[in-house]
């Protein structure tokens, strides 16, 4: 067996290992759980419900990003040691066991390495994202609602909370709408590469001739900014209608007018909420996320004044920012990045994280 020699790799780990925990501020994040361990240990902590939740999220969040950090560190160490047992007793599994965990490493820091770009003003915060079919017909309120599972299902494979705040169903298959919440941090950092208008290239499975259909849906995130209560809303420009909270089918989810939908008359915003069961509740979910939305808005009409006066506006999304093609081929392809894959069906069960980075690093670039 030909001897091993991963010293130059393993010491170009280390150095990127070193200025990852620089970024990430290692002993910052040790402060901020024990800080948290102390309101969590609180007796009367649970009086508050929604503190409790923000709370412990929040440490247990910070607790697996420390233990992923204290992990490289112990896999590195480990890594020398099954090279150097290796190589003493010329082992060929031992070699392949090696270099399959130098992968795994590289993949892993490759992976925090792209975390440490999310340094945007809301980057850090939570996410909302809201689902619109597009032209297409049905097959794009399918779509929306497949992009919608796809989404989930990211969210359930890296163990963040996601939750359903509102959706719109369509007639005769898929939703027209909705909203929904992934409260990780740096889940608007992270997802925001997510935003732009999808595009699906299948045969419809609703076209009795099998014809070959393109359909749309647009995906819009915005950060859940606490401190968008900052943003006044006067009670005369909004309008707000109740209504009774309903499933596919027009099935009743309770029997009271719980559902809130809130119109922001200046700029046309609709938010809907039925999630919660009580309309107090759901009224103030929905002025959250306006009042998010209308902060956004500000920031943006802001920063597109002051490119105006330096004569440089550039539209930072433009439209099909990724296509999805079933038939007549399989791929998943950005147009921003042009990472692709072969494999539709992965992606679309949630295995996004190749080009959420992909995104992270040209949005970065494209900032620069």
């Amino acid at each position: 067996m030909d001897e091993l020699d991963f010293s130059e790799q393993i010491a170009s780990l280390r150095s990127t290992f070193a200025d990852i925990r620089s970024v990430i501020g290692v002993d910052r994040l040790i402060a901020e759980i024990s800080d948290l361990s102390e309101q969590a240990g609180v007796p009367d902590l649970w009086d508050d419900t929604e503190k409790a939740q923000k709370v412990t999220s929040a440490l247990s969040h910070r607790q697996a990003e420390l233990a992923k950090v204290n992990s490289i560190q112990s896999r590195l160490d480990d890594l020398e040691i099954m090279v150097e047992l290796a190589n003493e007793e010329a082992d060929v599994a031992a070699a392949a066991e090696a270099r399959t965990e130098l992968e795994s490493i590289q993949k892993v820091l490759g992976e925090l390495e792209v975390q440490t770009l999310l340094n945007g003003e809301w980057d850090s915060h939570p996410a909302v994202i809201t689902i619109r079919a597009g032209a297409g017909g049905v097959d794009a309120a399918d779509f929306a609602e497949m992009l919608q599972r796809m989404y989930l299902r990211w969210a359930e494979q890296h163990g963040y909370p996601a939750t359903i705040m509102d959706t719109s169903y369509a007639e005769e298959a898929g939703i027209k709408s909705t909203t929904f919440e992934i409260n990780a941090p740096f889940a608007f950092g992270t997802l925001g590469v997510e935003a732009g208008t999808h595009r699906l290239v299948r045969m419809s499975p609703f076209n009795s001739a099998g014809k070959r259909q393109t359909s749309f849906a647009a995906v819009e995130v915005i950060p859940l900014i606490e401190e968008a209560g900052a943003i006044e809303v006067p009670d005369n420009d909004i309008r707000v209608d109740v209504f009774r909270s309903s499933g596919p089918g027009g099935q009743s989810v309770n029997t009271t007018d719980s559902a809130v939908r809130i119109t922001h008359l200046p700029t046309g915003i609709v938010v809907s909420m039925q999630n919660e069961k009580s309309q107090i509740q759901n009224r103030a979910a929905a002025m959250r996320v306006l009042q998010s939305r209308l902060l956004i808005m500000q920031r943006e009409q802001e920063a597109a004044a002051k490119k105006e006066l330096a004569g440089n506006i550039t539209a930072s999304w433009g439209d099909q920012m990724r296509s999805y093609v079933l038939a007549p081929y399989q791929m998943v392809k950005d147009l921003r990045t042009d990472f692709e894959v072969n494999n539709p069906s992965a992606v679309f069960d949630g295995d996004l994280d190749g080009f959420i980075n992909a995104g992270i690093k040209w949005r970065k670039r494209d900032k620069d």
